[in-house]
């Protein structure tokens, strides 16, 4: 699991990449627990033509789970996920 935060600005616009390398796009906000002082989730502007963006079907802000993110350094790095879009099965 990630590291503490220290501050917002320590990773608001940083590149967001998933573990297997592919681009996603950058961090845009931070949704906090304020009851526990912990980070709930982050938000990502899922540039267009980014893995994310073909995964939530094209650019805008995507709410991730704090719990999929697996490091922050100079960049963050998510897990991977599955959607499961009933279009793409037919």
């Amino acid at each position: 699991m990630a590291e503490n935060i220290i501050d917002f600005s320590d990773i608001v616009d940083k590149q967001v990449y998933t573990e297997k390398g592919s681009y996603c796009g950058e961090i845009k906000d931070v949704e906090m627990q304020l009851g526990k002082f912990a980070v709930r989730a982050v938000v990502v502007a899922a540039e267009k033509g980014s893995y994310l963006a073909e995964k939530v079907g094209g650019a805008k802000n995507v709410v991730i789970p704090y719990r999929m993110i697996d490091s922050i350094d100079d960049i963050i790095i998510m897990k991977d996920f599955e959607t499961n879009n009933a279009e793409e099965e037919e």
